[in-house]
């Protein structure tokens, strides 16, 4: 058995898929727009088979509390390889003005991780 994908419910539907396919290397399927629903979608394609799906509804509310921690998701994380992509990623993505919520380390349970909120502050681990 595997996980076949995950999904992430977001604002921006565009500027998500943008991130993922900038520092990820994620492949964009064809976005889907279901007119009845005002649904739209995009599944994202990582090698080797691993996907994210962005979904969007116009009427998603935003978190009252940026800090406020929902049940659910907590974070997802992206494998890059090796050691040095993690440090190489993780300083672009800083660089690049986005939030480093934890530096490039070696945690407890073995990982060599550092941890970024993507634009919409989805906590991803990038691993080795």
């Amino acid at each position: 058995m595997k996980i076949e994908h995950v999904s992430l419910w977001v604002a921006d539907l565009e500027k998500m898929r943008k991130f993922y396919e900038k520092y990820f290397g994620a492949r964009s399927g064809n976005k889907y727009h279901n007119v009845e629903k005002d649904f739209s979608s995009y599944f994202l394609n990582f090698k080797p088979g691993c996907r994210l799906e962005l979904m969007h509804h116009p009427d998603l509310s935003k978190k009252n509390n940026e800090k406020q921690q929902e049940l659910g998701l907590a974070h997802f994380a992206i494998s890059v390889g090796s050691k040095q992509m993690v440090d190489d990623l993780t300083a672009q993505l800083k660089k690049d003005g986005f939030t480093i919520e934890s530096k490039p380390r070696t945690t407890g349970d073995g990982y060599y991780e550092a941890v970024v909120k993507d634009p919409e502050g989805n906590l991803v681990e990038i691993v080795t």
